[in-house]
């Protein structure tokens, strides 16, 4: 029973945490082009899919713990140093990644997706009461490209910070479960001999 729990546990991991791990990772940069082309339809897609990924292999994570637990029970090293080390890793890593890391992409997602939507907006259909005039043209008579002075602004203002931070709390999850599986390969002080 044992090698049964230990094979779903690892098959657990690698299924539900890899993907996390990879899709999170990739979520930044992804971001980054967004904002830096935001008439380009496939990089929000790509941010879709990507923050999904995140969402339902999180979720499906959560079988992790529960066969890590209970084949540590069967292995009665539950109270060993190494173990205890790896399920407050894991909480953190959970924590990290369910308050820091997916709802920060669900807004960062949220925002392109508001702002794509303004911009797909025609012209003619602004939000502007019928009796206004609309904004006045510059002194030379020339108006500047709106894509270009949005996504201007997107890409170096504080949207670049928010997907910096996104990267980094992203890294302190991935090292997290690095650490964690590095513990669970070593396991100090096992009498395995592992």
């Amino acid at each position: 029973m044992t090698k049964f729990l230990l094979a779903v546990h690892v098959l657990a991991a690698i299924v539900a945490i890899g993907p996390v791990t990879v899709a999170a990772s990739m979520f930044p940069p992804a971001a980054r082009k967004a904002l830096q082309t935001p008439d380009d339809p496939q990089a929000l897609s790509t941010l879709r899919l990507l923050h999904r990924i995140c969402r339902v292999y999180a979720t499906m994570g959560v079988a992790v713990p529960v066969f890590g637990l209970a084949t540590a029970k069967n292995m009665g090293v539950l109270g060993d140093a190494w173990l205890i080390t790896s399920i407050v890793l894991t909480a953190l890593a959970a924590g990290i990644l369910a308050v820091l890391v997916l709802p920060r992409q669900e807004a960062l997602l949220e925002e392109l997706e508001e702002w794509e939507a303004d911009a797909n907006q025609p012209r003619g259909s602004s939000s502007a009461a019928p009796g206004d005039a609309g904004p006045a043209p510059g002194a030379a008579g020339r108006a500047l490209d709106e894509t270009t002075v949005t996504s201007a602004v997107l890409v170096e203002g504080p949207q670049r910070q928010r997907t910096v931070q996104l990267a980094m709390f992203t890294g302190v999850f991935n090292l997290l479960w690095a650490t964690v599986t590095v513990l669970m390969i070593v396991r100090p002080g096992s009498t395995t001999g592992a």
